[in-house]
């Protein structure tokens, strides 16, 4: 029959996607492929079953095998007649059975039904008797064992069985009768002590200060020569198995914690590649086959600590006991904890060694652990990475784990897991003091040098050679510049798709406060192309009123940095942020919300000191007044802070000096219960609070006070003292701040403050002696008549 079908044209071709074809191409392939490959299992099981069928099948005997069977018995013949053993002696049944045996050629020979030849291998398929019949034989000189059969193994070969022997205990409890019915032991050897607990204790101290005197000589000869010594590494970290239950868990936290600082000591200050099969062929130098041997032993062992260490936190998270049982469930939590430990302590100082976002993985999602102690020492060595980390290599790993996790677990971790991209240095960053810290130092020579140590021709290659070094050293850090700013703008835009993923789906998380002061930190870095949208979204944040006043703080200080930023080039006019944070100020008292003065401080300077040509004065006077309002019911360390913050209110804003003045009069009355800054009439009002705030008790808020009392001038009598006037508000309150229960200055000692009283009294008795004897003068000049005694009873001194 003719084949029919078509060969596509052209145009079909075309039509068809170079992918689709390649489908259909690696398709019939496949298809060719598995056919060949059935047709061969086919041919396989054919022959098995061709070959099964030959070894099974009988063959009658030839003729040439019954006349080899008669030269047989004829030999047999021969030899019983050599050995002149006449028949007649022999028992009828046992003549019998020798010529049946004679009959059976397989007696003497091979078994002559197969025509298989002699020297043929045995076969795979042999028979269970066989393998029974060949296995060597052994006499019972032992008594036999008492076994526990347990479930038996499946292998190629068959069914294994198992069994174990049963352990003494066993057989004493089940049965009473085995001393009896066994040979009786030899009792001659002495029974084992009976120790008191005091000996107990003695001789695990003994036990326990051998282990520590074999972990120091370990760790010395390691640290000594760490070339020679690399393979006493395997012999520290096997003590990480130790299996007496007595000193097992101290001994694992003394070998961890030596390891992590033989670690820390011995690694080199780069990363140690595997090598290649060409550079594994080459030959080296000896010293440079002693380094290779030490660099991976170092990389190996290095390998299997970590896994010991992640091991043993895995058993503690998941409550298993190994088989040995040496060690309890109360006690893998210690062990669990110096795990995390070292592992932190690994982190922070081998950002730059092998297998460093291996511990990445593992430290990140403890930062979500249950237990506090665990998670606050997770936390604490990622804040140290971030601070310490020039480059950005490590940052940028631990970033990309926080945002995964925080993913992953659907936006449900704990708020201190998001807070630590506070601690990234990107905001602070200084480019140039860092690439000169991480690039090379290079020492030329002087001229000096250059004079006495070399010829002529030589200071001229010497020239020619430093000045090129210079530009290699010149274009490295250029080189390194580049990569950091690269680095840190991958950082970023990490961080604020994982802030702007939370505010989109999860606004009621607990992570929502973390989120708002990311953003007012790093805001200025935003991309102007987000900020309408994002100015929109604090905007319905605020309005909602979900929100708790902290994270309302927040939203402000986040829209005023973009506003600060790059948004001055957008015409945007934030009132609606600059309403909500008058209305809010009087949240803020002396208890709880006290701490929120520290955010309010930051709002007040980004949103008047660095917007001072967009706000009105209408708007300065009524923050001022309110503030001063606000100084009165908050602590000391606020009250110096909203007061320093009013200092600079008077100084950057004109006319502030309105509100000293009782006489001005101004149109309208003063509302101070009105939300609207722009609208409630505050030049009509005066700062008579600032006259109770001079009689505090705190002597730097009474300094403040009468500093802005007499206008807030710079110099004169009425001027604040250097240490007071060069700092910002939001430093004064930390500085001035109780939170350790102490008073800044410190208050006067009792023998002091008496010793204070009575000078004062001393001084008011001088002052009123000298009063009286000036009027004692003045009188005998005017030759008036003096009644001493009638002037002393009537004095108040008599």
């Amino acid at each position: 029959r003719k084949n029919t079908k078509r060969v596509p044209s052209f145009r079909k071709l075309l039509r068809t996607s170079q992918i689709k074809l390649d489908n259909k191409l690696k398709n019939k392939q496949y298809k060719q492929k598995s056919a060949a490959k059935k047709y061969r299992k086919e041919q396989k099981k054919l022959r098995e079953a061709v070959r099964d069928a030959i070894s099974r099948k009988p063959f009658p005997l030839e003729e040439c095998k019954k006349k080899q069977v008669v030269k047989i018995a004829r030999k047999w013949e021969e030899k019983e007649e050599e050995d002149a053993l006449p028949l007649d002696m022999m028992d009828e049944d046992d003549l019998k059975l020798m010529e049946d045996l004679a009959q059976k050629a397989s007696f003497l020979t091979r078994d002559l039904s197969s025509n298989e030849p002699v020297h043929i291998k045995k076969r795979k398929h042999e028979s269970v008797i066989e393998k029974y019949e060949k296995m060597p034989r052994r006499l019972q000189t032992e008594p036999e064992k008492e076994l526990i059969h347990l479930l038996p193994i499946k292998d190629k070969s068959g069914i294994i069985p198992q069994a174990v022997e049963k352990p003494a205990w066993y057989l004493l409890n089940n049965f009473p009768s085995f001393l009896t019915l066994t040979s009786v032991p030899d009792f001659n050897e002495e029974p084992l002590p009976i120790l008191t607990p005091e000996e107990m204790a003695a001789q695990r101290r003994q036990k326990l200060q051998e282990r520590k005197m074999h972990i120091a000589a370990l760790a010395s000869a390691i640290l000594s020569e760490p070339d020679s010594n690399i393979k006493k590494l395997k012999e520290l970290r096997a003590m990480l198995m130790e299996q007496d239950p007595n000193v097992a868990v101290i001994v694992r936290k003394l070998v961890m914690v030596s390891l992590m600082e033989i670690f820390k000591d011995i690694a080199p200050s780069y990363k140690i590649r595997p090598l290649t099969e060409a550079e594994k062929a080459t030959k080296v130098k000896k010293e440079t086959q002693k380094l290779r041997e030490f660099e991976e032993g170092l990389v190996s062992q290095y390998k299997f600590y970590l896994e010991n260490l992640e091991q043993t936190i895995k058993d503690w998270k998941q409550r298993k006991l190994k088989k040995s049982n040496v060690i309890s469930l109360k006690a893998y939590k210690g062990l669990a904890e110096v795990a995390v430990k070292c592992l932190c302590e690994l982190l922070v100082a081998l950002p730059h060694f092998n297998f460093h976002n291996n511990i990445i993985v593992l430290i990140v999602p403890l930062m979500n652990d249950p237990s506090k102690m665990i998670s606050e020492l997770c936390v604490e060595a990622v804040k140290k990475l971030f601070k310490q980390d020039k480059l950005g290599y490590a940052s940028l790993g631990v970033v990309k784990v926080i945002s995964g996790l925080v993913r992953g677990r659907n936006y449900d971790v704990r708020p201190e897991v998001l807070k630590v991209f506070l601690h990234l240095r990107i905001k602070e960053v200084e480019l140039q003091k860092d690439s000169e810290d991480i690039a090379p130092k290079k020492k030329f020579m002087t001229y000096k040098e250059k004079r006495k140590n070399l010829s002529r021709m030589q200071r001229k290659w010497k020239k020619a050679e430093e000045k090129l070094e210079r530009e290699l050293l010149e274009a490295e850090a250029s080189e390194s510049k580049q990569k950091k700013l690269k680095l840190h703008t991958e950082t970023l835009n990490i961080v604020f798709v994982t802030y702007f993923r939370i505010l989109k789906k999860a606004q009621k998380s607990p992570l929502l406060p973390a989120v708002l002061e990311g953003l007012a930190k790093f805001a200025h870095l935003i991309n102007v192309e987000f900020f309408d949208d994002l100015l929109i979204v604090l905007h319905s944040l605020i309005a909602s009123g979900d929100l708790s006043y902290r994270e309302s703080l927040h939203c402000v200080l986040s829209a005023f940095h973009i506003l600060s930023g790059q948004g001055d080039v957008l015409n945007i006019d934030p009132m609606k942020f600059y309403t909500h944070l008058y209305k809010t100020l009087f949240s803020l008292h002396a208890g709880g919300t006290n701490e929120d003065i520290g955010i309010v401080l930051q709002c007040l300077d980004v949103m008047f000191a660095k917007r001072r040509k967009q706000v009105s004065q209408q708007r300065a006077l009524a923050f001022l007044k309110r503030l001063s309002i606000l100084a009165l019911h908050v602590l000391p360390n606020s009250s110096v802070g909203i007061l320093a913050t009013n200092r600079l209110f008077m100084q950057t804003f004109p006319r502030m000096d309105l509100l000293l003045d009782n006489e001005s009069q101004g149109s309208g009355v003063y509302l101070p219960e009105l939300d609207e800054p722009e609208h409630c009439n505050a030049q009509n009002t005066a700062l008579w609070e600032l006259h109770l705030l001079q009689r505090h008790y705190h002597p730097t808020v009474q300094k403040f006070a009468s500093h802005l009392i007499a206008g807030a001038p710079t110099e004169g009598s009425g001027a604040l003292p250097l240490d007071l006037s060069q700092r910002s508000a939001t430093e004064l309150f930390e500085t001035y701040c109780m939170k350790g229960m102490t008073f800044n200055p410190p208050v006067a000692s009792v023998t002091t403050r008496r010793k204070d009283t009575f000078l004062q009294m001393d001084t008011f008795v001088d002052e009123e002696l000298n009063k009286q004897l000036q009027q004692l003068v003045s009188e005998t000049v005017a030759h008036k008549p003096l009644d001493f005694a009638k002037h002393l009873k009537e004095s108040s001194l008599a």
